[in-house]
């Protein structure tokens, strides 16, 4: 069976409190094309379960996101580690906000565990904005690096990071811990930062993504953002300049989703048309990769999306 989800979360705590003074908007009725099935499967369940013996956090419940039924009944699961409470509240996020508990020392273990259980070729490692430490948390973010490599050496690692504003270092030691992928989502195109993305600056972002390919060129690096938020075409594609100044390996593009009446309405629903346009043009414009599909998600179909751009890089350098 098909079914159209709804990415209001289950949860029935007051999971957004910051938000509750936000006038409420309607959420608009999702076409055909934004259509996924009902999790359910045996591997699915599997997943779920490993996750919770682990007592792991995913970006894929936490966000609420539309594919985790494909993704988890394939066993792929995208961790959140230094746990469930941010400490930003962008207008778009389904991630609750609030003053974080401390550090999990045994994380970094719990994670390669359940990577090793659930025997991931490619591994995300994304986590929340925990600006009350003094590093961001990128040195958890090493430690994680390092466990899995630890446990399971061949397993691709692929992270997605915050933008460390205002802690100096933070970048160079996770890039040190050498990940095979760099990701730092820009979110939304400059013009919408103050009203989407308020605590974040989108120079700060695309500088970050530059500074990685200057510690290491060898790392991929990788950049998404949402669209339906309200910007204007030209705007994406001025963005998908920006990413390749920096070098930028991989765009993503997908469809933002409202996630509740107190997040940012959605300003339209992009048609497959125009995805299918924004993707043939960032290739035009240099990008190794680019996946835009009104269901693209950072991590969606990361492990397939990895070995091809390693494939294009590889067929670059022939070239």
């Amino acid at each position: 069976m098909v079914v159209l989800l709804d990415t209001i979360t289950a949860d029935r705590r007051p999971r957004h409190p910051e938000k509750a003074n936000r006038p409420d908007t309607p959420l608009l009725r999702k076409p055909e094309w934004i259509r996924v099935r009902a999790p359910g499967s045996p591997v699915y369940r599997e997943t779920k379960e490993i996750v919770k013996t682990n007592g792991l956090v995913t970006v894929c419940e936490e966000a609420g996101c539309p594919n985790i039924g494909e993704c988890w009944s394939q066993k792929h699961a995208t961790f959140m580690i230094m746990g469930d409470t941010c400490t930003r509240a962008c207008a778009f996020c389904n991630v609750r906000t609030g003053l974080p508990e401390a550090l999990d020392g045994d994380e970094p273990e719990k994670v390669a565990d359940a990577v090793a259980k659930l025997g991931l070729h490619h591994v995300v490692i994304t986590s929340v904005d925990r600006d009350d430490l003094a590093d961001g948390g990128a040195a958890h973010f090493a430690r994680v690096i390092r466990a899995i490599r630890a446990r399971t050496p061949a397993t691709t690692i692929e992270v997605l990071t915050p933008d460390f504003l205002r802690k100096p270092g933070a970048l160079e030691v996770v890039v040190e811990a050498r990940p095979d992928v760099f990701n730092h989502n820009l979110e939304t195109v400059p013009s919408k930062y103050l009203t989407v993305r308020p605590g974040a600056r989108y120079f700060h972002s695309i500088r970050l993504l530059q500074r990685v390919k200057e510690l290491d060129p060898t790392l991929f690096t990788k950049s998404g953002i949402m669209v339906g938020l309200g910007e204007e075409r030209n705007e994406v594609l001025q963005l998908m300049d920006d990413l390749r100044s920096a070098d930028v390996d991989f765009l993503t593009v997908g469809q933002y989703l409202q996630p509740s009446r107190k997040h940012h309405p959605v300003a339209r629903f992009v048609t497959p048309d125009e995805f299918k346009s924004f993707e043939t043009i960032a290739y035009a414009k240099g990008f190794l990769m680019v996946s835009a599909s009104p269901l693209t998600r950072s991590s969606h179909h990361a492990g397939d999306d990895f070995a091809k751009l390693r494939a294009a890089r590889d067929a670059l350098h022939r070239g």
